[in-house]
């Protein structure tokens, strides 16, 4: 079973009731990091439930320590597919900078004509994760079945820290398990050219505090003689990099590899203007390594990064003191196969090794993540990228992005990989004021979402394996 034309059919048809579904569920203010709306939560929990069992499916509203996930099953032939989304959304301060209330949420008719669906949530994730539900909903209505077997994980808390996620991955492993995961939390590259995210960039990071005098100093008494401990940790910091912006931690490009041909050639069709990227944030000449492209910078180097530093005196006003301690909060981004507890241990290397005398380091380690890598040629990708190419019209780009948490829980936790495909766009204001997410990623993100289904389904009836 591939691409269904009557399914697609469906989904046109359905388009205006589509969006009263999407209104329904916007409507109710499920902030998950604030206790005041705990019950909110829950009620979008239960409606998912009940909606995803009126389709068909085995679904339930299941508790946890903090907000509950929906989880959802559906039979099918061919290949198991698990879909992540959440329906919890961020809190909308400040309120004075929306137009309207968040959750009343509305389709607004822009100057050139476009139309967008505006309120909290529209983006991230309830517009989002309501592409697929719409989607299965067009081919039970259109085909009387899935065209492949699906298991549904909706969580409450991922703008909140997602606490309970890894817990209940770890508790209901063996119901969860699937072939693969399909993650709709990503976005395109414009309104035109959808993306596949192949690559999430990891993370290791956390805080130094460098120690000198005994108290802070009057630096009239001692400037000169006293080790400053700010000038050390600066001085420390700047041997991060060397003069053509590599960073000079031993060991730290081992596991960093070249861009596959496939993926080259996609960003090279972009078009990418890098001067332009910087240019819309008052910058003009990239920053980091010599002879590496801004896109590539952006999308698959690794990084080091001084996120803040802080020291002595702040407050208004000026005193001349000379501070017993200074601090700097660190972080790396990681691709490839770099490991982020070895990069952290290379940078405490780093500084105990530059430390002069009468000065002491300690460090606060904020946890860390690898980076994920997905084969472009994968049997689930490629039936991705050839539904969406049918869909829009032009080859989807091969992206790569920031981190994703739950990429690496289900990797880690149930063994499977993730196919991560999205229509936000840049400009939806996702956790700001009037929060907002186009008609065009709604309608076509659930037809995107049909095909892909047909395809994934179609796996099977050409003897295609999905990832062991």
């Amino acid at each position: 079973m591939t691409d269904s034309a009557s399914a697609l059919d469906q989904a046109e048809r359905n388009l205006d009731q589509s969006l009263d579904r999407l209104f329904a569920l916007m409507r109710v203010p499920s902030i998950s990091t604030d206790p005041a709306y705990a019950g909110q939560c829950r009620q979008a929990a239960q409606l998912l439930a009940d909606e995803l069992g009126e389709l068909g499916f085995a679904a339930r509203v299941a508790p946890t320590p903090g907000h509950p996930m929906v989880v959802a099953h559906h039979e099918g032939e061919g290949p198991h597919v698990l879909f992540y989304g959440h329906y919890d959304v961020q809190p909308v301060d400040p309120l004075s900078l929306w137009r309207r209330d968040p959750f009343d949420p509305v389709l607004e008719t822009r100057g050139d004509g476009s139309k967008a669906i505006v309120g909290r949530g529209a983006s991230d994730d309830k517009g989002q994760l309501r592409t697929f539900i719409e989607a299965c909903r067009a081919w039970k209505q259109a085909e009387g079945k899935l065209p492949c077997r699906v298991t549904i994980l909706f969580e409450g808390e991922e703008e909140s820290g997602s606490e309970s996620l890894e817990p209940f991955l770890r508790a209901n492993a063996e119901e969860l398990k699937a072939d693969f995961a399909l993650i709709c939390d990503t976005s395109m590259w414009d309104t035109a050219t959808p993306g596949i995210t192949i690559g999430l960039r990891g993370m290791a990071g956390g805080q130094v505090t460098v120690r000198g005098p005994s108290r802070d100093l009057h630096s009239g008494l001692y400037g000169g003689p006293a080790r400053n401990p700010i000038q050390v940790l600066a001085d420390i910091l700047s041997d991060l990099k060397d003069a053509d912006g590599h960073v000079t931690l031993p060991g730290f490009y081992d596991g960093v590899h070249p861009l596959s041909a496939d993926v080259q050639a996609s960003w090279d069709a972009l078009g990418f203007d890098g001067a332009a990227f910087l240019k819309d944030v008052g910058l003009s000449v990239p920053a980091g390594e010599k002879g590496v492209g801004v896109l590539e910078q952006s999308w698959a180097r690794p990084t080091a990064e001084i996120n803040g530093i802080w020291g002595g005196y702040t407050g208004e006003g000026f005193k001349t003191v000379i501070p017993a301690e200074a601090h700097a909060k660190v972080s790396f981004r990681l691709v490839g196969d770099q490991d982020p507890d070895q990069v952290w241990a290379a940078f405490e290397a780093h500084v105990r090794e530059r430390l002069p005398a009468d000065c002491t380091a300690s460090f606060i380690p904020r946890g860390g993540s690898r980076a994920i890598s997905l084969a472009s040629d994968s049997p689930p990708l490629a039936a991705t990228r050839a539904a969406l190419d049918a869909e829009w019209g032009k080859s989807a780009l091969l992206a790569s992005g920031g981190s994703i948490p739950v990429v690496n829980s289900i990797r880690s936790i149930l063994g499977m990989d993730s196919v991560m495909v999205g229509f936000a766009l840049n400009d939806d204001n996702i956790h700001s004021p009037n929060e907002k997410y186009d008609l065009n990623s709604f309608n076509k993100g659930i037809r995107s979402w049909v095909r892909i289904l047909g395809r994934l389904g179609a796996m099977a009836e050409t003897g295609e394996t999905v990832p062991a």
